[in-house]
């Protein structure tokens, strides 16, 4: 089988990472993958804000944490058993799982497809990390993580633009126990229709 469709393949969300920062040689890949990905128009309007700041990750998580209050789990409505989320697991206080490094994607608030570009550079980038056997997980509604003046300083402090805003966050980073490629859930039947 060709590599791309092994990695499509085996890639798997990581919400368990290890302390151990990523490279630097690895991220810069990742983050080519990143703008590499196709946008709407070609207007490539998505801005990569990577924080590998313990500190500034931990508050950010948490404020996400604190602002996100999922409780969609049932014994039959679950996002993971083996690695759960923070929609899960309310014993979970940062959102961003103790990753190492994390990446927020910044779109314009005014585009229509800011979201798409983002899921799509933000699945290059998984893709890649996971061929370079780096362990990754979307996180969605990325401006939970600025709802406080702690955020707002961040935003500041980053130079992101006003017209813009957090869409989602890349988690990246080593998996805690060491395999990146948890066992997949059977595929569901019946999702493909042809006609």
């Amino acid at each position: 089988m060709n590599e791309t469709l092994k990695t499509i393949l085996h890639r798997r969300s990581i919400r368990r990472f290890d302390e151990k920062q990523i490279e630097e040689d690895a991220l810069q890949k990742i983050l080519q993958a990143g703008l590499y990905a196709p946008s709407a128009g070609g207007r490539q309007g998505v801005i990569f804000a990577v924080c590998q700041t313990k500190e500034i990750n931990e508050q950010l998580g948490k404020i996400k944490r604190a602002n996100s209050s999922p409780r969609m789990a049932t014994a039959v409505s679950y996002v993971s058993r083996e690695q759960p989320s923070i929609a899960d697991d309310p014993s979970l206080q940062n959102a961003f799982y103790d990753a190492p490094t994390v990446i927020t994607l910044f779109a314009p608030k005014n585009f229509l497809f800011s979201p798409e570009d983002c899921a799509i550079a933000a699945e290059n980038m998984m893709l890649a990390a996971d061929s370079l056997g780096i362990g990754s997980c979307y996180i969605g509604q990325g401006w939970n993580a600025f709802a406080d003046s702690y955020g707002q300083e961040i935003l500041k402090k980053w130079g992101i633009p006003v017209d813009h805003y957090a869409v989602m966050q890349l988690l990246l980073g080593y998996s805690r126990g060491g395999d990146p490629h948890p066992t997949p859930k059977q595929r569901k039947e019946g999702r493909i229709l042809r006609f």
